[in-house]
């Protein structure tokens, strides 16, 4: 059963097109990884599908429901989990679930029963009464996702969730994606961490200037990267090669240099790997670590956006 499907969406700001011609559907159940750089357009997306922007043109539809005919009914069957914790901290947990709760039309043992069960879903029962400003960062997202998922929507859009929090809040926020998978809910997820997508995520779309530029499940992208390996290289001080030299040694398909570091793909990284340690020293370039990474969802995105996606 398709959750969410999303046509032909579009939107300019003044001479500015942010998003273009984008299509996508979510299915019931389905982890959907959107991932970009900045300016790639994801905020926008996100913004046209929870209705705070009108698509020019476009079409969103969540379970059935369009979100230019009918509103309300259709924002009701969406959570949404923003990048910063929405949460008002002089009340306790269970007040703000409650406040929350509230406006979404729950009351009386309906609002006791889904606050109960969302709180045990993010692993804060026993901390519900106590005041939301005493509560780490990472308890903090996940109370704001508990905020998002306490009516039970149908589809659920999860913006940054794990950004800056502690290992353990961590590891809570990605079972609770599950958790939600498991019992019927869709999720749109994005994320700067790789293998957080690649864990949570049944298909993925990548976005790049406001179009989609690649889409499908993990495997199906990983097999556009083909056989490509990714070299690491951290240098040992501020002098930084040309690109184009590196792109110059047989064997480099593509090549990306930033302050400190450099990245380079290749189909064969035993014959390569020698030609840029050269060509490294040569340039007054001293390396101080070398990885190399097999084909991964991060090698096509560095592959076909140019940035590494943790560097947006």
């Amino acid at each position: 059963m398709t959750m969410l499907n999303v046509a032909g969406l579009s939107k300019s700001f003044g001479s500015r097109r942010a998003v273009g011609d984008v299509a996508f559907s979510v299915e019931r159940s389905e982890v959907f990884g959107l991932l970009g750089p900045n300016g790639a357009g994801k905020s926008t997306t996100l913004s046209l599908i929870s209705g705070l922007l009108k698509p020019e043109p476009g079409a969103v539809q969540i379970e059935g429901l369009d979100m230019a005919l009918q509103p309300g009914k259709a924002k009701g069957k969406l959570g949404v989990v923003p990048q910063e914790p929405a949460v008002y901290k002089e009340l306790t947990a269970r007040q703000n679930l409650k406040f929350f709760g509230e406006l979404n039309d729950l009351r009386g043992e309906n609002l006791d029963r889904a606050i109960a069960s969302v709180l045990e879903v993010v692993g804060l029962t026993d901390r519900a009464d106590e005041k939301v400003g005493n509560y780490s960062g990472g308890m903090q997202r996940r109370l704001n996702i508990a905020i998002g998922i306490v009516h039970s929507p149908a589809l659920v859009i999860m913006d940054e969730p794990t950004v800056g929090v502690d290992p353990q809040s961590r590891r809570h926020i990605l079972d609770t994606v599950k958790k939600l998978r498991d019992r019927g809910t869709s999720v749109i997820y994005t994320s700067h961490y790789v293998e957080e997508v690649e864990e949570l995520c049944d298909r993925v779309a990548i976005m790049d200037h406001g179009r989609l530029i690649a889409l499908g499940t993990i495997a199906d992208l990983l097999s556009e990267a083909g056989e490509y390996h990714e070299l690491l290289i951290t240098l040992g001080n501020q002098s930084l090669p040309e690109a184009a030299t590196l792109l110059a040694i047989p064997g480099v398909r593509e090549a990306f240099v930033r302050e400190g570091s450099a990245r380079v793909l290749t189909s064969n990284a035993e014959q390569v790997l020698p030609l840029v340690f050269t060509a490294l020293v040569q340039s007054n370039c001293p390396v101080t670590e070398i990885k190399i990474k097999k084909p991964n969802l991060e090698t096509l995105f560095l592959k076909l956006t140019g940035k590494a996606l943790r560097d947006n």
